[in-house]
């Protein structure tokens, strides 16, 4: 079956770039059965000048680009600011509102988050089964990818990996579809631990400046897209389903995270 991918994306950088090249790659070569049902973006053309590039990649696919500004839908509406640890504004469960509208026109059968810098109200999570991705294994680290990698380093860890999740109210708690994993011991890394030292003597910002670290983010960068490939073609198999709240299995039931780990090295291997 094609799936049909809906994307969510600010598009700020090239992480969020390179994860839908990736993709648009996949499908182009026939290795990602899936075509991109809608990208949504909350910025709007004429925002930010990598926002606008990417405009132009995703017109160059013919994907239908559906847009809405969350900084204009703000000041329109007189809303605050979100803010950490706090509830969400209630002029976000109107914009949430507005997006639903505006990308239900289009078929997706699953969403998948690149660099969207906004948290989606439950109301929508609940009725949109969308796909996020975090930088470490199941059961691993949480938070930023910064604050995955110190963990790592602080604790000593012999590995690390990637794992793509679903997106439920409760943010980065969403039951895991699929992962991957990968050394950050042996081969070059034993020689970047040994240069940092003992990492209990050391700060946020030491350990951050490290070149153990820096690895370690290319790492993470390498697996995120192929990871991200392999699961959605796992969906378009049918080997899983996902739906509000839930991912299942081809059986309907509640489905067990896929090792993808292999799947992974393959695409990599062929330069995916």
């Amino acid at each position: 079956m094609t799936l049909g991918v809906g994307w969510y994306t600010t598009a700020r950088g090239a992480g969020s770039r390179g994860m839908f090249l990736a993709v648009r790659n996949a499908i182009d070569t026939g290795t990602l059965d899936a075509r991109f049902a809608h990208v949504f973006c909350n910025r709007e053309q004429g925002e930010d000048i990598a926002t606008d590039q990417f405009f132009d990649l995703v017109r160059d696919t013919g994907a239908p680009l559906v847009t809405l500004s969350s900084v204009r839908f703000r000041r329109e509406h007189g809303g605050a600011r979100s803010k950490p640890n706090e509830p969400l504004p209630e002029w976000r469960d109107d914009f949430d509102h507005e997006v639903a509208r505006l990308v239900d026109h289009h078929a997706a059968e699953i969403g998948v988050l690149a660099g969207y810098m906004l948290i989606f109200t439950p109301p929508f999570v609940s009725q949109h089964p969308i796909l996020n991705l975090h930088p470490a294994l199941p059961g691993g680290p949480a938070g930023t990818w910064r604050e995955v990698i110190r963990h790592l380093i602080r604790t000593g860890a012999s590995e690390s990996g990637a794992m793509i999740h679903l997106a439920i109210p409760e943010v980065d708690a969403g039951p895991v579809a699929a992962f991957c994993r990968y050394a950050i011991r042996g081969g070059e890394y034993d020689a970047l631990w040994n240069a940092l030292g003992d990492p209990a003597t050391l700060d946020g910002t030491a350990i951050e400046a490290s070149a153990l670290f820096a690895r370690i983010r290319e790492a993470q960068m390498a697996y995120e897209a192929p990871l991200l490939v392999s699961a959605l073609q796992a969906f378009a198999d049918g080997r899983m389903h996902a739906l509000p709240g839930r991912i299942v299995d081809a059986h309907g039931q509640d489905a067990q995270p896929l090792d993808l780990t292999s799947d992974v090295e393959t695409r990599r291997a062929r330069g995916e």
